[in-house]
């Protein structure tokens, strides 16, 4: 926060001139003496002009007028801010009080409706400029007595910009003034250097080595500082911490995407970026490219079929490489705790594909290992020191995963599933569950895909649909040392008179767990089924359906219904903890909610209709 009490305008206002000046191509006109302001404005002059306005005016203005009795070229756009003879009081003059209010909502808040009351309460201080408007608010005032500053220009669609006072206002606008000058490619030009651009270039170096140390917060304040600036490399180095802490709409990676030596890395996410967005013209590829040979917009045309096919796949060099594919192996199977750890301690041994290569981002494309990135995750990352900077490594980030059963149980922002089913299989990898729990051509696992993705699939090659059949599509993965899951969120309904365990076919050498559960449904009654097989035989099992339980075999005390008769409806996450403790089994939650995993379709879960029964089958095509 500047000091406004102290602040050194003259010195402020004669650099910004010099700077100004220094700038302009051959020809252009020079003001007398090198100096954008006119001379200071007396206290008496000061005076009259408040009292003109009926006023005394705020601090930063008042300290501004005594250096500068207004000013030429504020920015890019307001050619000349008043002094003490051109200021007024706006007055809606052109009517924008009664436009905003149109578009207020009912709800709209003190800011909101502040962008309206400033049209008709404001002091105006554009004299000349390119239709935009600067207001000063008295009713916007601080304990200090300062004046919030408002600026808007109608062909910028975009609300008022606020800032706090005059002083931030100016300095807003010196940094408009730089950015524009940095980006001016006009022949003639001369080039735009001097003592701020030398400062804040070493600022951005600073940054650079700050950020892989691990200091990304401090890194990532340096730099967005000089990207107001519109310093070269600031940008594009910003946009990579800014990617890692999910803000994927704002991560451009300006000039260093189409840098050749950087492309590998930072194009994917980019695309993928792209990618997600369905209503995007691929046309509006190019714009995030600019200065892009056809080399690299062809390059980032392919990646764009790969990451929509889930083909793409990230590649790393070193040990780094060999933790990537560890951890790929690791997360199609569900572990993404694992996955992420394992990238993250070959982080430090990381290798920058250049200089301005902050971290690791093309695996953020990858199919398998995008879907890891947490807030936390990401903030982990970028704390971690790598490419070859030493410093202190951080706390790890807690794992994604609660453990075990009972987080079905919880209907938190990231779970909606109120109804599931899953099975369990003891001793059998994953890839082994479709020659167990399938028939047929349905026993082959596809890609790995999100539950909405297979389920897409799969509905776009279904022909034939069966009210009495009942193949539930699975995701796959590992359920703890020794166990193998099959887990289908979107269950159809449940009648137990029809039930059939689709684990009475796992065969001999196998133990198998399964369980269906909707005691939050909201559609009909709860309902709770647990059944336990060995070697393809049932040992015991219990259903709660209808308010009653039926039960067979020698069950457990630690899955006794009996533990749970006074409120089965309220103990789903009791009875899944009892479950997990009595086999030592989980569910990884991340990777079912927010993963991909392999997919197939199982047996049907019901029994053929017996005679007399009706059933409807609905065959397309």
């Amino acid at each position: 926060m500047t000091d406004i009490a102290g602040f050194d305008w003259g010195s402020f206002l004669l650099r910004w001139s010099e700077e100004w000046v220094d700038s302009l191509a051959e020809g252009e006109e020079r003001p007398k003496g090198r100096w954008l302001g006119f001379p200071g404005a007396s206290e008496g002059r000061i005076v009259a002009m408040e009292e003109r306005l009926g006023r005394r005016m705020p601090p930063s203005y008042r300290e501004f007028l005594k250096v500068t009795d207004g000013w030429r070229e504020a920015g890019g756009f307001v050619w000349l801010l008043a002094g003490t003879a051109d200021a007024r009081w706006h007055d809606d003059a052109y009517g924008h009080a009664e436009e905003f209010e149109r578009y207020l909502d009912e709800d709209a808040g003190p800011e909101q409706r502040r962008e309206v009351e400033i049209w008709r309460s404001g002091l105006q201080l554009d004299v000349e400029s390119d239709i935009t408007h600067v207001l000063m608010d008295p009713e916007d005032a601080d304990e200090d007595g300062e004046w919030a500053v408002y600026t808007w220009a109608s062909w910028l669609a975009a609300p008022p910009k606020r800032y706090a006072n005059f002083l931030e206002f100016m300095r807003g606008m010196h940094r408009q003034f730089h950015n524009l000058r940095a980006g001016r490619r006009e022949e003639g030009s001369p080039e735009f250097a001097n003592e701020t651009t030398r400062t804040l270039d070493a600022q951005v170096e600073a940054a650079r080595l700050e950020a892989l140390r691990g200091g990304w917060e401090r890194a990532g304040q340096a730099l967005d500082e000089a990207k107001e600036y519109g310093r070269p490399r600031a940008a594009g180095l910003g946009d990579q911490i800014r990617r890692l802490l999910g803000q994927t709409s704002v991560a451009r990676f300006p000039d260093l995407v189409t840098d050749p030596r950087y492309a590998p890395d930072l194009l994917p996410p980019l695309v993928a970026e792209h990618a997600a967005h369905s209503y995007r013209s691929d046309s509006t590829l190019v714009f995030d490219l600019a200065g892009a040979d056809d080399t690299l917009v062809a390059a980032a045309h392919a990646t764009l079929e790969q990451v929509r096919n889930r083909a793409y796949r990230y590649t790393a060099s070193g040990p780094f490489g060999e933790a990537v594919e560890q951890a790929r192996e690791l997360a199609r199977w569900g572990d993404s705790d694992g996955a992420w750890r394992t990238l993250m301690c070959a982080v430090p041994r990381w290798e920058p594909l250049g200089p301005d290569h902050l971290a690791p981002l093309g695996w953020l494309a990858d199919p398998l290992l995008g879907p890891l990135l947490t807030p936390e995750r990401g903030r982990e990352l970028l704390s971690t020191p790598r490419g070859g900077q030493s410093g202190e490594a951080p706390e790890p980030a807690a794992g994604a995963d609660p453990g075990g059963l009972a987080w079905l149980a919880e209907p938190d922002a990231g779970n909606s599933h109120t109804a599931y089913r899953f099975v369990l299989v003891e001793g059998v990898e994953p890839e082994g569950l479709p020659g167990l729990l399938a028939d047929g051509d349905a026993a082959v696992l596809s890609e790995p895909l999100t539950f909405s993705e297979a389920r897409g699939k799969a509905l776009r090659s279904q022909r034939e649909f069966s009210s009495f059949d009942d193949r539930a599509l699975v995701a796959v993965g590992r359920a703890g040392s020794g166990w193998s899951f099959a887990f289908d969120g979107e269950p159809a309904p449940f009648d137990a008179r029809r039930l059939v365990s689709p684990a009475g076919g796992a065969g001999a050498g196998t133990r198998a767990v399964v369980v269906w559960c909707g005691l939050r449904t909201g559609l009909g009654a709860p309902f709770f089924h647990l059944s336990v097989t060995e070697d393809g035989v049932e040992r015991y099992a219990f259903t709660y359906a209808d308010g009653a339980v039926r039960r067979s075999g020698a069950i457990p005390e630690a899955l006794d219904p009996d533990r749970f008769s006074d409120d089965v409806e309220g103990a789903e996450g009791t009875l899944l903890e009892a479950v997990a403790g009595e086999f030592g089994v989980g569910l990884p939650r991340h990777a079912l909610l927010k993963g991909r995993l392999h997919t197939f379709t199982t047996r049907s879960w019901s029994r053929p209709p017996r005679d007399g029964e009706s059933y409807a089958v609905v065959r397309i095509g």
